[in-house]
């Protein structure tokens, strides 16, 4: 199955790559180097985190859309799309967590 919204998301993400960065928020994240999306993944992360401690609702959705944004904004930069995201998702499905990061464990050594 496809999520057809974040897929679309993701195309106008991308679309953004060749438009003014002083009018488009998302053309400037395609225009600039990878760190500072990072960086916003990194902050988002840790608002989610806080959102979560505070336990309201309303900001924890927020802020996992931000992280979300950013993270599908990644993607774009690596010519990634949303099913290659699924598609793993989906190879996890029915695995031990706990398995499958040995697993990952053993492939890196």
């Amino acid at each position: 199955m496809k999520d057809e919204f974040l897929e679309h998301l993701l195309d106008i993400i991308k679309s953004k790559k060749g438009e003014n960065p002083e009018k488009s928020y998302t053309a400037m994240l395609q225009q600039s180097d990878i760190n500072e999306t990072l960086k916003k993944i990194e902050e988002e992360a840790f608002e989610v985190i806080d959102a979560v401690k505070l336990k309201n609702k309303s900001n924890i959705v927020h802020e996992v859309a931000d992280l979300w944004f950013h993270c599908l904004v990644v993607l774009a930069k690596k010519n990634l799309t949303v099913e290659d995201i699924t598609n793993e998702l989906k190879k996890r499905q029915g695995i031990s967590g706990i398995e499958e990061k040995l697993n990952r464990t053993k492939k890196v050594k």
